[in-house]
């Protein structure tokens, strides 16, 4: 049998922690500019369109991607949230 393995640590997972992806969201609500929490380089905004023609409903959302370190956070602008 395997031992369990460790959690990786913040800085080496793949993914923003959730409160790093809550920090992201707060500095775009609040006008500032995205730096990504690993290396604090300046994110890359995409906007993302979406929701079906015709159904009366569209979503705006931003991706943040990290020029250096390649990570990256997608959420609904409107509402602030992921997904």
């Amino acid at each position: 049998m395997s031992e369990p393995s460790e959690p990786t640590p913040p800085a080496e997972a793949a993914q923003y922690t959730p409160e790093e992806q809550q920090a992201l969201r707060a500095a775009v609500a609040e006008g500032r500019p995205a730096l990504c929490p690993r290396d604090g380089a300046t994110l890359t905004r995409r906007p993302i369109g979406g929701g079906s023609f015709g159904l009366g409903y569209a979503r705006r959302r931003e991706w943040l991607i990290c020029p250096t370190c390649r990570r990256s956070a997608l959420f609904d602008v409107r509402r602030g949230t992921r997904n």
